[in-house]
């Protein structure tokens, strides 16, 4: 008896209400238009959250634009964009900098002077005379 009186209620297995003598669901006519307008509704909600956290996250920029004036900071983007700037310019005497194929003045076939003039160049007279010699 409790059994009748679960399905009589709604509850238990689907088909119970067939078996007792029930009637079968029929389709709303209008189910197509309830389906329709619960999506537009569904639309509406979703477009109403993301102008809320629109209007959210303006005022938290206005707030933290307001902390950088004060402070004299830079922002996130300008900050890491200048960074990049600095890292590509070739930095004279950086171990990071580009290197070069062949530095100037090694190796090149083509120079007029040798290693040897080079040295030359630096030594004192006497010992230049002497060396010539």
């Amino acid at each position: 008896m409790n059994f009748v009186m679960k399905a009589a209620l709604g509850g238990g297995p689907p088909d119970v209400g067939k078996m007792l003598g029930g009637e079968e669901k029929e389709d709303d006519p209008d189910a197509a238009a309830k389906e329709e307008e619960r999506q537009e509704a569904l639309r509406q909600q979703e477009d109403e959250r993301k102008d809320k956290y629109a209007k959210m996250e303006a005022e938290r920029e206005r707030m933290r634009q307001g902390i950088r004036d004060k402070y004299g900071l830079k922002k996130r983007e300008e900050a890491e964009a200048e960074a990049a700037a600095a890292a590509e310019e070739p930095a004279e005497g950086s171990l990071t900098r580009p290197k070069k194929l062949v530095p100037a003045g090694c190796g090149d076939e083509e120079e007029e002077e040798s290693i040897m003039d080079t040295v030359m160049k630096y030594l004192p007279g006497p010992l230049q005379d002497m060396l010539k010699k």
